[in-house]
C-alpha cells in the first residue's frame, strides 16, 4: 500500500500540473486543421502529458528490486512487417459502442518447421496476414500462399495446434457471423480450409479461441467463445453487419446469449460438438477462457472472463462433465472482465490468476491521478443487475470486483484477491502477456490498454514483477511509453467539409464549407504476444493494434547483460503433440520455476511456443520435471545447458 500510495501522490501532483491544460483539451478527437485540399496538425496535448508520466515513473526507480536498466525499441520498419489493421465501419465515423472495438488477435507458431516463429496478424477489414520468420528480426509476407486471409471476413480471434498430432501446427480462426475457420497445415506454411469436413458449424458472434485436451485421450479438442449478439441482419459496404445500437445492454436480453462451443476430437480431421454433454452451457459475455488444473490430477478446467456479469470457473471432473464452481475458488470477479491467465507469480509452484477488467473503468472516464485506482462505479444498479449497498452500485449483490483482480493462490483450492497489495490495477486494459523480461526468474506482465477514436489516448503497461512482493510499473523506464516518435494518435477517417457530413467528427468542419478534415483517433492496443523473436535468449513483444499499424518491440537485454535462461519444447507421444496441458518445473541452484503449458500466449490467441525460463543468477540446470497430460511423470537430468532451447519428447511408462 506504501507503493501505491507513493505512485498516486505522484501522480495526484502531475495532474495539478496539468489540470488547466487539459480541461482545455479536446477528449473526444484529435483533429487536423482543413487548409485548401492538404492538413495541418494540431498541437496535441498528449506528448506533454507523458512526458510528465515519464518523470513520475522514473522517481520511482529506487523501489525496483530487479534490473530494469534495458530497453525495448520498435523495429517494426526495420523488421519489414507491413501490415495495418482496420477497423469496420461501426468504428470510423460511424462510431457506435459495438463490441467490435475489442479488437484482434496476434499469434505465434513455426508454421513450416525452419525453426523460427511466424507472425499472425488477424484484421477485422481486408484480411489477415501470416508473416515469415527469416531470422535475424527479419519476416516476409507470405499471406497468399498460405491461404489463411480470409478477405471476405471480419476475423476476430486465432489458435494454432497440432490437432492430428502430426508436428505440424494447424490453425483456426473465429469470425463475426461468417463461422469458425479450421485450417490444416502441410507442413510447409500452405494452409487448406477443412471446416466443412470437420463438422465445425458454429456462426455466431465468435472471439476467442483455444485447442486443448480436455477428457486426456491425446487429441486436442476445440473451445469456441462466443461473445453475444451485438449487430443487426444489415451490412456495411465493407462487409461487417451493422452494430446495434444499444450493444452493450446485450447482457439484459436474454435472447442475444451465445454460450461457448466446445468440440471433442475425434481423430482423422472430425470434431463433435460435446458442449452440452460436458455441461458447459452457460449465459455469459465471455470473449474469451483459459485453462488450468488446479487439483493437479491431469485434467484441465476452465475459466471464463465475463464482459459484463459474473465470471465462470468450470471444474473438470475426469474428463466427463464440467461443474461451475467459481463461488468456492473464486467469490468474486471482476465485473467487466476482458483478459485472463494463470502463471505462477512469487514461484511458490502454484497458479495465480490475473483477470484484467475493461468495462468497470468505461463507466467514468478519469485522469492519470486514478488510473491506478478501482473504478468508481456510475453504472445504474438495473444495468449491472443487481442491487445498491452503501450507497454503491454493485452487481450481483457483493460478488463483483470494479477493476482488476489478482487471486493468490494459497494452496488447497483457497485464493486471496490482493491486485491492489500488488499494484496491478491498470486502465482501460484488454488482455495481457506474461513472460520473464528480464530473465530474472519472476514473471513479467506487458497490459495492452487504450479505447482509440473518440477516447483520449491510454498506455500500455509493464509491470515488473519485483521479486514477487508486488508490479512496478516500468513502461516509460523501459521505453515502451511513450510510444514510436512520441506518437499517441493515427489516422482515423477524412470529412469532406463541401459535403454537409454528419455523423462523428463534424464539429472539425465548423465555420468551413470546403476542405478536407483529417479526423485522428487514440493510439490503442488490443493483443500482444511475448517470444524470442530475434533468437538472442530475451523475450521480444509483438501487438495488434486497433487501426493502426502493430508494434515490434525489441529487447535489448542482452546488449546490455549476460541473462541466464532456458526454452523447453515439450513433444508429446502419449499425450497430444505439442504438450498443452502440461506442467514443466525448471530445478536451478535453490530456486524451482514453474509453468503450466496452456499456450495462453495473449488476448483473444494461442500460440505454439517453448516454455521461457529465466533463471536469474542460476548457472546450471539441475533438474526438469515434466508432468504430462497423460498422467506420466517424467524427470530430466542430462543435457541441461543453460541458454538453450531443450526439446523433450514424452517417454512411455
Amino acid at each position: 500500500m506504501q507503493i501505491l500510495r507513493f505512485r498516486v501522490h505522484l501522480l495526484i501532483n502531475l495532474l495539478f500540473c496539468l489540470a488547466c491544460f487539459l480541461l482545455h483539451a479536446t477528449p473526444g478527437f484529435a483533429q487536423e486543421t482543413a487548409v485548401g485540399e492538404y492538413s495541418v496538425p494540431a498541437p496535441d496535448f498528449g506528448a506533454d502529458t507523458l512526458a510528465l508520466r515519464k518523470e513520475a515513473q522514473i522517481a520511482t526507480e529506487n523501489q525496483f528490486k530487479v534490473f530494469y536498466g534495458f530497453h525495448f525499441t520498435d523495429e517494426l520498419k526495420e523488421s519489414g512487417i507491413t501490415f495495418r489493421h482496420h477497423a469496420v465501419a461501426d468504428e470510423l465515423q460511424a462510431w457506435k459502442p459495438t463490441h467490435y472495438d475489442h479488437g484482434n488477435a496476434v499469434a505465434v507458431a513455426d508454421v513450416d518447421g525452419d525453426g523460427l516463429y511466424d507472425i499472425l496478424f488477424v484484421n477485422q477489414i481486408g484480411g489477415n496476414e501470416l508473416w515469415k520468420n527469416l531470422g535475424n528480426g527479419k519476416f516476409k509476407n507470405i499471406t497468399a500462399e498460405a491461404g489463411i486471409a480470409l478477405p471476405n471476413q471480419v476475423s476476430v480471434g486465432a489458435a494454432f495446434g497440432d490437432i492430428e498430432n502430426d508436428g505440424t501446427q494447424d490453425l483456426v480462426i473465429t469470425t463475426v457471423l461468417g463461422g469458425v475457420f479450421l485450417f490444416k497445415n502441410d507442413g510447409q506454411g500452405h494452409f487448406k480450409d477443412i471446416t466443412a469436413e470437420a463438422g465445425i458449424n458454429v456462426v455466431a458472434h465468435s472471439s476467442g479461441v483455444l485447442f486443448f485436451d480436455y477428457d486426456n485421450d491425446g487429441l486436442i479438442d476445440l473451445l469456441i467463445c462466443n461473445v453475444g449478439v451485438y449487430t443487426t441482419d444489415e451490412k456495411w459496404p465493407d462487409g461487417s453487419y451493422v452494430g446495434l445500437q444499444d450493444a452493450f445492454s446485450g447482457h439484459l436480453h436474454p435472447e442475444r446469449f451465445e454460450h461457448a462451443v466446445l468440440y471433442k476430437n475425434l481423430g482423422h480431421g472430425k470434431f463433435k460438438d460435446v458442449t452440452a454433454d460436458v455441461g458447459l452451457e452457460m449465459n455469459s459475455w465471455s470473449g474469451d477462457a483459459t485453462i488450468v488444473d488446479l487439483k493437479g490430477d491431469g485434467y484441465p478446467s476452465l475459466y471464463f472472463p465475463n464482459m459484463q456479469g459474473n465470471n465462470h470457473f468450470f471444474e473438470n471432473e475426469g474428463g466427463k462433465k464440467f461443474v461451475d464452481k467459481t463461488d468456492e475458488y473464486f467469490p468474486k470477479t471482476p465485473w467487466g472482465a476482458m483478459g485472463v491467465k494463470f502463471f505462477d507469480f512469487d514461484n511458490d509452484g502454484l497458479m495465480d490468476l490475473f483477470v484484467t477488467d475493461m468495462h468497470s473503468d468505461m463507466s467514468q472516464e478519469v485522469g492519470p491521478d486514478r488510473e491506478k485506482m478501482k473504478s468508481d462505479m456510475r453504472y445504474p444498479g438495473a444495468f449491472l443487475q443487481g442491487g445498491m449497498a452503501q450507497d454503491k452500485y454493485v452487481a450481483g449483490g457483493e460478488k463483483s470486483i470494479f477493476g482488476n483482480a489478482f487471486y493468490h493462490n494459497l494452496g488447497k483450492g483457497k485464493f486471496e484477491e490482493i491486485s491492489d497489495r500488488l499494484g496491478l490495477e491498470t486502465y482501460w486494459p484488454w488482455g495481457f502477456s506474461v513472460g520473464d523480461v528480464n530473465a530474472d526468474g519472476w514473471d513479467d506482465v506487458f497490459v495492452t490498454a487504450g479505447m482509440g477514436f473518440p477516447f483520449r489516448y491510454g498506455i500500455n503497461s509493464m509491470l515488473l514483477n519485483n521479486r514477487g512482493q508486488g508490479f512496478l510499473d516500468a513502461e516509460f523506464i523501459l521505453g515502451i511509453e511513450p510510444r514510436r516518435d512520441h506518437r499517441t494518435h493515427t489516422y482515423w477517417f477524412s470529412i469532406d467539409c463541401a459535403q454537409a457530413p454528419g455523423g462523428q467528427g463534424v464539429e472539425a468542419c465548423a465555420g468551413r464549407t470546403s476542405g478536407t478534415v483529417n479526423i485522428l483517433g487514440a493510439l490503442s492496443t488490443r493483443s500482444s504476444v511475448m517470444f524470442d523473436l530475434d533468437n538472442d535468449g530475451d523475450l521480444d513483444i509483438v501487438t495488434n493494434d486497433f487501426n493502426s499499424e502493430p508494434m515490434v518491440l525489441i529487447s535489448n537485454l542482452t546488449e546490455v547483460k549476460q541473462i541466464h535462461w532456458l526454452k523447453v519444447v515439450l513433444n508429446g507421444t502419449q499425450s497430444n503433440r505439442n504438450g498443452v496441458g502440461a506442467t514443466v518445473r525448471v530445478k536451478a541452484g535453490n530456486r524451482t520455476f514453474t509453468k503450466y503449458n496452456d499456450g495462453k500466449s495473449g488476448y483473444l490467441a494461442q500460440s505454439v511456443l517453448p516454455l521461457y525460463f529465466g533463471l536469474g543468477d542460476a548457472t546450471k540446470v539441475d533438474r526438469i520435471e515434466v508432468d504430462w497430460p497423460s498422467g506420466r511423470k517424467q524427470v530430466v537430468t542430462k543435457d541441461l545447458r543453460i541458454n538453450q532451447t531443450l526439446k523433450i519428447a514424452e517417454t512411455a511408462q
